[in-house]
């Protein structure tokens, strides 16, 4: 009897320990969790102070103001509408702010930014006429890139950029025969005879193809008002200028698609004279990347954790 009772007694103190240890080690993983989340919080801080203390040490003296368009044109980028005409209204407003200059390295996008954009560069410009405003183009200035390129002033190219494409496309895909093929049925229900078009597991209907060439064919013809708006009497038109070529730097200048020469360096020191030059391109900084990586690293530690914690207290 009494070595039953030594033996409950055993048992009893080893699940004892075995429950206080794996306490302590849930302590210890959720102590290291919050030390983690506190140094973090303590970075993010930190790198808003110097983002913010960065920017008012710019911003000082007599200088060319810089809006960047890189990358695709589109909602959601850094070269979305709304970025771009915050940025734009920035440089505008600063009063130190002696010319702006637009730097572009992007393939296009989506034409109602790049319109709303356009738009903005010609408002802004109404509304500050003793500031110039200039784009500079890099590598590629095609399609939606090139439709905000032509509010400027002037166009600043390289010789061997790339500007043009002034033309829509509308990109789909077909796979009817695969489907046939495979043995597969396409069953779509809508209400609206045409709110199926261009569905590509249906065949394409010749009704469909001409109205989307049509719908194309409008929204070509504002990009081509908004070039010979921009461009003026600068242009020398030729029958393929609007069919979506693209051309060098040196062919646009030749074609008035572009003024001459020059990069961002050349046109703050010898055009608008003022060398210093100052971004005020709205982007993600420091303590917002920092944030969102690090946010969705904590929310894989906690799921972590809690699945330890899960298994501990089974």
């Amino acid at each position: 009897m009494a070595d039953d009772d030594g033996k409950w007694e055993r048992g009893l103190i080893e699940k004892l320990a075995v429950a206080a240890l794996k306490e302590q080690q849930r302590a210890r993983r959720w102590g290291i969790f919050w030390k983690l989340l506190g140094f973090a919080y303590l970075t993010v801080i930190i790198l808003l102070a110097v983002d913010w203390k960065g920017a008012g040490e710019r911003k000082t003296g007599k200088h060319t103001a810089l809006v960047e368009v890189s990358g695709l044109i589109a909602p959601g980028t850094d070269s979305s509408a709304e970025k771009i005409a915050t940025s734009l209204q920035a440089a505008f407003k600063d009063k130190n702010t002696q010319g702006v200059v637009m730097r572009i390295n992007s393939p296009g996008g989506s034409p109602v930014q790049a319109q709303t954009i356009y738009d903005e560069m010609r408002r802004l410009r109404k509304k500050h006429p003793e500031i110039p405003l200039y784009a500079v183009i890099e590598d590629v200035c095609a399609s939606g890139g090139y439709y905000v390129a032509v509010a400027a002033d002037r166009i600043y190219v390289a010789k061997s950029s790339i500007l043009g494409s002034i033309g829509v496309r509308m990109d789909s895909f077909g796979v009817t025969g695969l489907m046939e093929r495979l043995g597969i049925e396409r069953r779509l229900l809508t209400a609206g005879e045409n709110k199926g078009m261009l569905d590509p597991f249906l065949p394409l209907e010749e009704s469909h193809r001409q109205y989307a060439l049509a719908l194309m064919g409008e929204i070509h013809q504002q990009f081509i008002g908004a070039v010979r708006e921009g461009r003026g009497k600068r242009l020398k038109e030729t029958p393929d200028m609007f069919s979506g070529l693209i051309w060098s730097g040196a062919k646009g200048v030749e074609l008035g698609l572009a003024d001459a020469f020059g990069s961002l360096d050349y046109v703050a020191r010898e055009v608008i004279k003022a060398e210093n030059i100052v971004d005020f391109t709205q982007k993600e900084n420091l303590a917002e990347k920092f944030a969102r990586r690090f946010g969705a690293g904590v929310a894989g530690a906690v799921l972590e954790l809690g699945a330890r914690s899960g298994s501990t207290l089974r």
